[in-house]
C-alpha cells in the first residue's frame, strides 16, 4: 500500500480484537466514543487544565530515559486482549516482569490518568488518535526519546506523522482498521456491495435478524456514508434527516446493537447482518464452523478509519523498560506477531509480504489497496457528538419497543 492514511482530520480510532480468547474478549470490548467517553474524557482533560494541571513545568523528551539500565518492571495499561502472549512473554525473558491492565473506554484511561497526575504508576499507555493533542497539551504523556527506539524506522512512513503528532514526537502507531458489515449467505442471497444494500437488507431479507455497532459515531456513519454527507458534518439538520430514518424506517428491523459479535452472536448465527470492524469479522469467520457461510464487505462508497498509538505517560516509574518496550515491539517480528494475534494491521514496514509468505488467512481484511483506503474517511469528536448520541439513544429505545 502506497498512499498515506487519510490525515484529513482528526482521526477516530478504536481498539482492535484479537485471537479466540472468547471469555477475555467478552470482559474487554469497548463501546467506543459513547457520550460518556466524550464527555467524561473532555471534562476531564478540560479540568486538568493545560500544562497537566499546573503542577509541571516543561517536560524533557523521554521522561527521564537516558538509555541506561532497564528497569526490572514494566506496567502497560491498554485495551483488554490487545497485545500478543508471545510477544510479551519473550520481552519479559530479556528482563522486565511486564504487567497488563486493561480499559474499556478512553474515558476511563484518560480519567485514570488525570487524576493521578503522573502516579498512575503504568510506564506505556495507547490511547486513541483524536485524543493525543490535548493529551499532550495538558502534559499526560510526554515526548519520546527516539533515539532509543530506533526500530521507529521500520514502521511503514504512511502510518507516522499523523495529523495528531505529526512529528511522532508523543506516539507511534500500534494499530489500524476499518468498519464494514458481514452477512449469512444462506439468508441474504444476493451479493450486498454499499451502505445502501445494507440498509436495504436490514429491511428485507435481514429484517430482525441485524445488529449495529453499539456505537453512536459508527451508527451515524452508515446513514451519512450512504447519503454522500460527509459524516462529520455540524449541520443539525443532516441530523434531523438522520433521525427521521434511522428511528422510524431502522429501528422495527434491528434486532442487536454488539460491538464484538464474533465470538458470540456470529458464532451461535444469531444475526444475519451484522455491522462490525474488519479484524472482528475476519475473526468470527475464521472460527465459524461454516466460514464459507459468511461474507465481509467493506462498503462503499465511504466508510471510516481508525487508529490506536503507542504512548508513555508522565510520571512513568520505568522510562528505560518503556523505551525498550516499543523498540521491541516495533521490530518487523515481533509486529508480525502482534498483527496475527490481534488480526488487525500494526504498519511494520513489509508486513503484508511476511503476512503473505506465512499464509495468513484472510489477508484481504487486514491488508487494503489504494483504491480500498482511498474510501476510507477519519472521523471527528465535534460539537455534533450530543446530538449524534441522542439519535443513537433514540434508536435503541425505539429498536427495543
Amino acid at each position: 500500500m502506497s498512499k498515506p492514511v487519510n490525515k484529513s482530520g482528526d482521526v477516530r480510532i478504536l481498539a482492535s480484537h484479537a485471537g479466540a480468547r472468547a471469555i477475555r474478549r467478552e470482559l474487554s470490548r469497548r463501546n467506543f466514543l459513547s457520550l460518556a467517553a466524550i464527555a467524561g474524557a473532555g471534562a476531564a482533560l478540560s479540568a486538568c487544565g493545560a500544562g497537566g494541571g499546573g503542577e509541571s513545568g516543561a517536560v524533557e523528551p523521554g521522561a527521564g530515559a537516558t538509555g541506561g539500565p532497564v528497569e526490572k518492571s514494566l506496567s502497560i495499561y491498554t485495551w483488554g486482549d490487545y497485545d500478543s502472549p508471545e510477544v510479551i512473554d519473550a520481552f519479559g525473558k530479556t528482563g522486565p516482569k511486564v504487567t497488563l491492565d486493561s480499559y474499556g473506554s478512553n474515558e476511563e484511561l484518560i480519567s485514570k490518568l488525570v487524576a493521578a497526575k503522573g502516579t498512575s504508576g503504568y510506564d506505556i499507555v495507547v490511547p486513541t488518535g483524536v485524543y493525543i493533542p490535548q493529551l499532550i497539551e495538558n502534559e499526560i504523556i510526554v515526548p519520546l526519546n527516539k533515539d532509543l527506539i530506533p526500530n521507529m524506522s521500520k514502521v511503514d512512513p504512511q502510518f507516522l506523522g499523523q495529523d495528531w503528532d505529526p512529528e511522532n514526537e508523543y506516539s507511534v502507531c500500534k494499530a489500524w482498521g476499518t468498519t464494514g458489515f458481514v452477512y449469512d449467505t444462506t439468508v441474504i442471497k444476493r451479493d450486498l456491495s454499499t451502505w445502501n444494500d445494507f440498509i436495504d437488507a436490514m429491511q428485507n431479507e435481514a429484517s430482525g435478524k441485524t445488529s449495529l455497532l453499539d456505537d453512536p459515531q459508527g451508527i451515524a456513519g452508515i446513514y451519512f456514508w450512504a447519503n454522500g454527507i460527509d459524516w462529520n458534518t455540524e449541520d443539525m439538520a443532516d441530523y434531523d434527516a438522520f433521525e427521521a430514518e434511522a428511528v422510524e424506517s431502522w429501528a422495527p428491523h434491528i434486532a442487536g446493537f454488539d460491538s464484538y459479535p464474533a465470538t458470540g452472536a456470529m458464532q451461535q448465527n444469531t444475526f444475519a447482518l451484522m455491522q462490525n470492524w474488519n479484524g472482528d469479522s475476519r475473526l468470527g469467520i475464521l472460527e465459524h464452523k461454516q466460514p464459507d457461510r459468511w461474507k465481509w464487505v467493506l462498503a462503499g462508497p465511504t466508510t471510516e478509519l481508525w487508529m490506536d498509538n503507542w504512548c508513555i505517560p508522565a510520571g512513568a516509574p520505568h522510562p528505560e523498560a518503556a523505551h525498550a518496550f516499543l523498540d521491541y515491539v516495533l521490530e518487523p517480528e515481533n509486529s508480525f506477531l502482534e498483527m496475527d494475534y490481534i488480526g488487525y494491521n500494526t504498519g511494520a514496514l513489509g508486513i503484508e509480504e511476511m503476512a503473505k509468505e506465512r499464509k495468513v488467512e484472510l489477508p484481504e481484511m487486514i491488508f487494503f489497496t489504494d483504491e480500498q483506503l482511498a474510501t476510507m474517511k477519519n472521523g471527528a469528536v465535534n460539537k455534533a457528538q450530543d446530538r449524534r448520541t441522542e439519535v443513537y439513544d433514540k434508536l435503541k429505545a425505539a429498536a427495543s419497543a
